[in-house]
């Protein structure tokens, strides 16, 4: 097996082209602003709406496993940095099947999550209806097309460009949700009505208390709060453009994970004490809500803008991250080898682009079905990221087992509790997929979907395995990685 140092050449191949351009302050703001997504500025409405306040203990559950997924991907990246994030990792300790498998897995997730940010930005433009009105008259797909382009143009460019523009943009999101935590504890500590109620602890528990609706709708909305913790694994593939990664990536993975647990489990629970569960709803952003009642004129607006960019964002860092996982797969022939062309500013920019153009089927399906695009959409990715997860975590035993044989070093940054924390870690993401097969229908539906994709999965190994293991004889892989062939 590869020592600590790198291992090996052959798998340095898949990060060289690209240019180390992300500084440490941009890395910083992607951890951190990269998990503050579409899950959290929209998703959050409806999810308050079905679990009421028993909301904020699942967005604390979901935290935690989050922080151990991280802290596991956390030192896989001390072991080995690279721009393959954990479909690489999988690869070196697993084999080419379960990279293959996790690739593609992880590549679906970051479609469908492209599906629902577009579908966001459209949903999000509609609350401009009825201050713009003619906005009415535009079909809700145009304004998703419009979104994609924008954003496939910003990551045509290099990676400093990207870097730039994704670090405004979490900042912006920073600042909004700041900004509303803020103005929230104010609305709490001084009792000001807001729209005729006064916010506190009594909104929990005059209003159905913390499970207004049962424990199973808290339950079945897991995999939603899933969906916004997703992108923090981005880290992961940031690594391998950024300069002096075993200095930076522990302190930006310390830094997101209190910002995580402020941002989200406070928010939300300061979401349940301002305003009854009930005035939430799906297709709305909670935080619009919220702004929209204050009687300040405009600052629902305001807000409404920022959740816009924040949609903008995810969108921009679900390419970027697509985008260097199809190179990584097209060098070990898992995809088509198009897909690891770099255009001259060190973009993987096949892989961009047929992400790209797998969203374009989500701006259809924002024009047949609009209602339900984003749920469809977000399930799916949710799935996406369980497996995602799962991998992560995985590899990460696998490190500590062969640690534990002296075949491998682990690094000084690694995963607290290993191996007990790993195993509670896929308990409950396995957990988690069952709950979404009882979230009827498009959790069912959703799940039993895996009986089209796996087969699918499986025939394209076998299309796949005689280019696979070619490039990795000629790169050397069944001579440093005997047993993964």
């Amino acid at each position: 097996m590869p020592e600590q140092d790198g291992g090996g050449k052959t798998l340095a191949r898949e990060d060289a082209g690209f240019q180390k351009g992300l500084k440490p302050r941009q890395v910083q703001m992607i951890a951190i602003g990269g998990a503050i997504g579409t899950g959290l500025f929209l998703g959050a409405g409806g999810r308050l709406a079905a679990a009421g306040p028993a909301l904020v203990l699942v967005f604390a559950l979901c935290g935690f496993f989050a922080f151990l997924v991280l802290r596991a991907l956390g030192e896989l990246i001390m072991h080995r940095p690279t721009s393959g994030s954990f479909v690489s990792y999988a690869r070196e300790f697993y084999g080419e099947k379960l990279a293959f498998a996790a690739g593609w897995m992880y590549w679906l997730n970051w479609a469908m999550t492209s599906v629902a940010d577009v579908t966001a930005v459209a949903l999000y433009m509609n609350f401009f209806n009825a201050y713009v009105p003619w906005l009415a008259g535009i079909d809700q797909w145009v304004f998703a097309l419009i979104a994609l382009v924008l954003v496939l143009a910003m990551n045509m460019l290099s990676v400093k460009i990207f870097g730039e523009m994704e670090f405004w943009f979490s900042v912006i999101k920073v600042l909004a949700l700041t900004c509303f935590l803020v103005t929230g504890i104010w609305f709490v500590v001084t009792g000001t009505p807001i729209d005729g109620h006064v916010p506190g602890i009594a909104t929990i528990t005059e209003v159905g208390g913390i499970f207004p609706n049962g424990i199973i709708p808290a339950l079945i909305v897991i995999q939603g709060v899933i969906f916004a913790y997703a992108s923090i694994e981005l880290i992961g593939t940031a690594a391998g453009e950024t300069q002096d990664p075993r200095k930076v990536i522990p302190r930006a993975i310390r830094a997101v994970i209190l910002r995580l647990v402020v941002f989200y489990v406070g928010s939300v629970l300061l979401l349940s004490m301002l305003l009854p569960y009930t005035a939430y709803s799906a297709g709305q952003s909670p935080f619009v809500t919220f702004f929209g009642k204050i009687g300040v004129e405009g600052a629902d607006v305001i807000m409404n803008l920022v959740v816009l960019t924040a949609v903008i964002s995810s969108l921009n860092a679900g390419l970027y991250s697509t985008g260097r996982i199809l190179h990584s797969m097209a060098l070990s022939g898992s995809a088509p080898a198009a897909l690891g062309k770099m255009n001259r500013a060190g973009v993987p920019y096949g892989g961009v682009a047929v992400t790209a153009a797998v969203t374009v089927l989500g701006v259809m399906l924002n024009a047949v079905v609009p209602a339900a695009a984003f749920e469809i959409a977000l399930n799916i990715a949710a799935l996406g990221t369980i497996v995602a997860w799962g991998v992560i975590v995985l590899c990460q035993l696998k490190l500590w087992s062969l640690a534990r044989q002296g075949k491998m070093a682990r690094p000084d940054f690694r995963m607290m509790g290993a191996p007990f924390t790993g195993v509670i870690t896929l308990a409950f993401l396995a957990g988690v997929v069952v709950l979404m097969a009882f979230d009827y229908p498009v959790g069912t539906w959703t799940v039993a979907s895996m009986i089209v994709v796996i087969p699918v999965l499986v025939a394209g190994w076998y299309m796949m395995r005689g280019r696979i293991h070619h490039l990795a004889a000629e790169q050397g892989h069944d001579r440093e990685y005997p047993e993964l062939t």
